[in-house]
């Protein structure tokens, strides 16, 4: 397994037209499992480890973001990956950060990553960074496939659609989903649920029961305000709780179509996500 930290030493014969897994480090099975299905497709894997500056806005955790390259590596070196790319912020973003700033503000996000009034209302600026990095990773790696987890639903729609618009792009590398992984307990696996102390990861299983509710019931309305009530009885700051199309991530007034139940709630200082398909009824 390489460790590259150069973009040019991407082109390498071994290397090119990879199963690309982009992660910000800090990785657990939920990682692995996207490398996994990366080394299926018979490919070379490269998995990239970059925590990227221009999806953080000034309040959130970049600073404090896990950095545990070692222990990634030893998680990835088993499991078949070719070569693990390591950039500095310079690699990435050759013209300085305020310029990639300003790049990302002005990067075109389909729908999906402006209408919804999810993670784009509440993390203002985000998609428009992830958009930025992820193109910027795919010009360097020119990968046949890219493996992104449905834990981050809104993040993967978006990647799904910015790909699908570039006929170009769209020719080159074909996204495939991973499911969430999830602990034992139903806790979704996060590389920040390494902030949650004891009793925070016992209050944050409600994300997990909230999603369960929401499979249950019997309408629309009834499966957000079940979600809401479950992650306030258990002290979490509810961003947002809802049932979406599955595929726009609008609002839905039945299960007529493949929704999604979505959640963001925060537990102290720590921010979680998760979210589950609902199936077509009826």
């Amino acid at each position: 397994m390489r460790l590259i930290e150069n973009p040019t030493d991407l082109l390498c014969a071994e290397l090119r037209r990879c199963a690309f897994v982009p992660t910000m480090g800090a990785l657990h099975e939920g990682h692995a499992s996207l490398v996994r299905s990366a080394a299926a497709t018979g490919r070379p894997v490269v998995v990239s480890i970059f925590v990227n500056p221009t999806q953080f806005s000034p309040n959130e955790d970049y600073g404090r973001y896990p950095r545990t390259l070692e222990a990634d590596c030893a998680l990835l070196k088993p499991l078949g990956t070719a070569a693990v790319f390591v950039p500095s912020v310079e690699a990435i973003y050759p013209q300085g950060l305020e310029c990639a700033a300003v790049d990302a503000a002005k990067f075109p996000l389909p729908p999906v990553a402006t209408e919804p009034k999810l993670e784009d209302a509440c993390r203002p600026g985000h998609f428009g960074g992830v958009a930025l990095v992820v193109d910027r990773l795919f010009e360097l790696l020119a990968p046949a496939t890219a493996h992104f987890g449905e834990k981050d639903f809104q993040q993967l729609r978006l990647i799904e659609e910015m790909t699908a618009a570039n006929p170009v792009r769209a020719a080159m590398v074909e996204i495939k989903r991973g499911a969430t992984i999830r602990e034992a307990d139903g806790l979704a696996m996060s590389s920040r649920n390494r902030y949650l102390t004891l009793v925070a990861r016992d209050a944050a299983l409600a994300l997990s029961r909230a999603l369960e509710a929401a499979m249950r019931a019997q309408s629309v309305a009834i499966g957000e305000t079940l979600m809401r009530e479950i992650l306030h009885e258990n002290g979490l700051v509810c961003e947002y709780a809802v049932i979406r199309d599955a595929r726009t991530l609008m609002p839905v007034h039945d299960f007529a179509l493949p929704c999604r139940a979505l959640i963001a709630a925060q537990i102290g200082s720590t921010r979680l996500i998760d979210n589950c398909l609902i199936t077509q009824r009826g």
